[in-house]
């Protein structure tokens, strides 16, 4: 008779690991991770969305100044909050003002460039802004925000401890095929064990930095200890404080000419964007720009801080503006518009095998403990045999 051998004493802990604390977070990891999949495509369906009013019938020779049409969205909307404007380089293109609504959460609002007119006022961006904070907090901040991160950690040991788990004892033909192919013939319990241990293994890498990137999101002290260790200022607060005040004894220069000047910089941009959140008080203009402008991370960002004034550029440290891109780069990693749509698709499609994994561990386990009752249970008619 073969003997069994026994597992060790750190694959037992790490099976143990694995198991229960999966089991504890479970729900919770099905959540956060469902709707964090729901946003990934929300810059692609606020866009489509937004329908013909992101274009203009007619292209004229000027545009009229941001600021008229800032003027005509607060008029249409007085109670809305504009936080940014962004100007495509394309001439067809309408203004886009990211607006929120006391009530009635965020919105976009189109602007015809030529003739100052609003075209649309769309709140399908709410739908986003509430998963999005859904998958940070449940809509519960503070504690919600803690229940979402402890079970991010957990989903990290989740993670490490299911490689550990995956990872064949010796390489053959039939490890190599139980461990990377998934037998679709099989009966439904063997179905439901390949796609939670061949998918996570598949996923691993990409889901790996996703849970990161959100721990770095979530705790400010290790995304600033990240940022400095990559060669960056996370203290943006202390350069900032420098910038120029507002000074309502001089003309500013127009918006337009702060970010036609970032596209002569930049020939590759296809779009700028000014905040506006601080326009009252601020005596600069940061514009930012890049090929596409995300609702949380901007493909090929490019920062500028410019005098609201003179229109000359304003020195940023160079740890300082470092630290912002290293910022961006992380919400681009989350986000998955680190690689455009091809990114956009392995975050996505990780991101409901994300969701599966919990649902598939939990099927195992409820069929092994069903198994072993079985096991347990010694019919009557046995009983009476052997008496």
């Amino acid at each position: 008779m073969t003997k069994v051998k026994k597992k060790s004493l750190f694959s037992r802990i790490n099976a143990w690991l694995h198991l229960w604390t999966g089991i504890f977070a479970g729900i919770i990891l099905v959540f956060v991770a469902l709707t964090g999949t729901i946003v990934v495509y929300g810059d692609e369906i606020i866009e489509w969305s937004a329908g013909k009013e992101r274009y203009v019938e007619q292209v004229k020779t000027e545009r009229l100044p941001v600021e008229s049409l800032i003027a005509n969205v607060n008029k249409a909307y007085p109670k809305a909050r504009l936080s940014e404007v962004t100007v495509y380089k394309d001439p067809e293109r309408t203004v886009r003002f990211r607006v929120f609504a006391p009530g009635k959460g965020l919105a976009f609002a189109y602007a015809n460039p030529y003739t100052g007119e609003v075209l649309k006022y769309d709140r399908t961006a709410n739908f986003f802004y509430i998963m999005a904070h859904l998958h940070a907090s449940f809509l519960w901040h503070g504690p919600g925000s803690w229940i979402v991160d402890i079970a991010t950690i957990i989903f990290l040991i989740e993670l490490i401890s299911g490689i550990i788990l995956w990872w064949p004892a010796k390489w053959n033909k039939h490890t190599r095929d139980a461990s990377f192919k998934i037998k679709w013939k099989a009966r439904f319990k063997r179905v439901n064990y390949d796609l939670h241990n061949v998918l996570g293994f598949y996923s691993s890498i990409l889901a790996l930095i996703l849970t990161v990137t959100g721990l770095l999101i979530a705790f400010h002290p290790l995304a600033e200890s990240t940022i400095k260790l990559l060669g960056g200022d996370p203290d943006h607060e202390k350069w900032e404080a420098a910038l120029p005040k507002a000074d309502f004894t001089r003309t500013a220069v127009a918006m337009n000419t702060a970010i036609e000047q970032e596209f002569k910089r930049h020939p590759k941009q296809n779009a700028g964007r000014i905040w506006l959140y601080n326009a009252d008080s601020a005596g600069y203009f940061m514009v930012n720009t890049g090929t596409k402008l995300g609702l949380k991370s901007v493909e090929n960002s490019r920062l500028a801080f410019i005098d609201k004034y003179s229109g000359e550029d304003i020195h940023i440290p160079a740890k300082g503006l470092k630290g912002e891109y290293l910022e961006n780069y992380v919400w681009q990693l989350h986000m998955g518009t680190w690689m455009g749509q091809a990114g956009k698709l392995f975050t996505f499609v990780c991101g409901l095998i994300c969701t599966s994994l919990p649902i598939t561990g939990f099927i195992i386990w409820w069929g092994r403990r069903n198994k072993k009752s079985k096991k347990r249970f010694i019919p009557q008619k046995a009983v009476l045999q052997n008496a």
